[in-house]
């Protein structure tokens, strides 16, 4: 294989805590450009599924598949039916998942996808093909659903006096651009000089919510436990604070062994179903940094499996549904 044209944040530590071996079978969750998807070809004889919801990044796959002569499976699909994509494929257990959380750069250069508002184009931000985009959302949501969004999912503290602009400008216009809401957001929310674009964390919580990304990142999780042989691998790289907390809570709670306390009845505890490889996240270094300043945000964690069952998956969380707004639940 040749060496990638993309390298992808934090990529090279990514594939030496996945440490694909020979012979071994592995996916690639997010395949993106195909970055992680590329070094791991790079092993003689592994084979690989790889998974993107995107069309586009598909498409773009397509001469990556050639060359890889059968090795190199691509499916469009949501990475968190990474488990239903194996068995489709007729593999019961991987030696490895590999996921790179969040937006691509990607999606963010593509005016026409509307994730940015550095360039002015149709507010969508979906990352599929279907579904509600940003501005169904913006335009149907009711302004204590947008308020909740916006915080929960953007951690913007100004998040009522967005929600309230929003819906009081879109009953005279529908915000149909990237630039609109931007603009409206930037009036409604001050800024110094050096600061954030007071948007960003709007735009972050709108995509998040249109592509359900934490529930995405959650079920994908569970659904690696269950693929993942003894001795396999995970390694997720996650780009802000609220895709980390989910993964190390994951990670943490499946690797938990002991507990109870000699005051309290003995507690019969599950195994630990990972052991981690990552006590803290792995960030990325200087060069990369000035190199890519999207790394700066990056944290890498891995755990490797045991033989121990899979836990039963977590309970549902408690964030908005994308279901529920848009039928005014």
């Amino acid at each position: 294989m040749s060496s990638a044209p993309h390298i992808p944040v934090l990529g090279r530590e990514a594939i030496a805590h996945l440490a694909p071996r020979e012979g071994g079978v592995y996916v690639d969750a997010t395949f993106g450009a195909g970055g992680y998807s590329r070094a791991i070809l790079d092993v003689p004889g592994t084979r690989l599924i790889a998974i993107d919801r995107d069309r586009t990044a598909i498409a773009g796959g397509a001469e990556l598949v050639e060359r890889a002569a059968g090795r190199l499976t691509l499916v469009e699909d949501r990475f968190s039916n990474l488990a239903e994509v194996c068995a489709a494929q007729g593999v019961v257990g991987v030696d490895g998942v590999v996921m790179d959380v969040g937006v691509s750069s990607m999606q963010l250069d593509q005016a026409g996808r509307g994730f940015s508002f550095r360039l002015d184009g149709p507010l969508d931000m979906r990352m599929g093909q279907t579904g509600p985009t940003a501005a169904d959302v913006v335009a149907r949501a009711s302004e204590g659903d947008l308020a909740d969004i916006i915080y929960l999912f953007g951690e913007e503290r100004h998040s009522r006096r967005i929600a309230r602009a929003i819906v009081a400008d879109r009953q005279q216009t529908p915000f149909t651009t990237t630039r609109a809401l931007a603009d409206l957001v930037g009036r409604v929310v001050r800024s110094k000089p050096g600061d954030i674009h007071p948007a960003t964390r709007t735009f972050q919580a709108l995509r998040i919510f249109v592509n359900e990304e934490l529930e995405e990142l959650q079920t994908a999780l569970a659904a690696a436990e269950r693929v993942l042989k003894p001795g396999g691998r995970l390694v997720v790289v996650s780009f802000h604070s609220l895709e980390d907390r989910i993964v190390k809570n994951f990670l943490s709670e499946r690797a938990k062994t002991g507990g109870g306390s000699r005051h309290l009845p003995e507690v019969a505890q599950i195994a630990p179903s990972f052991q981690l490889l990552t006590r803290r996240p792995v960030v990325a270094g200087e060069d990369e940094v000035a190199h890519n300043p999207r790394a700066r945000s990056a944290k890498l964690r891995a755990a490797e499996r045991t033989a121990a069952p899979a836990h039963e998956d977590d309970e549902a969380s408690s964030w908005p549904k994308l279901a529920d707004v848009m039928r005014g639940g």
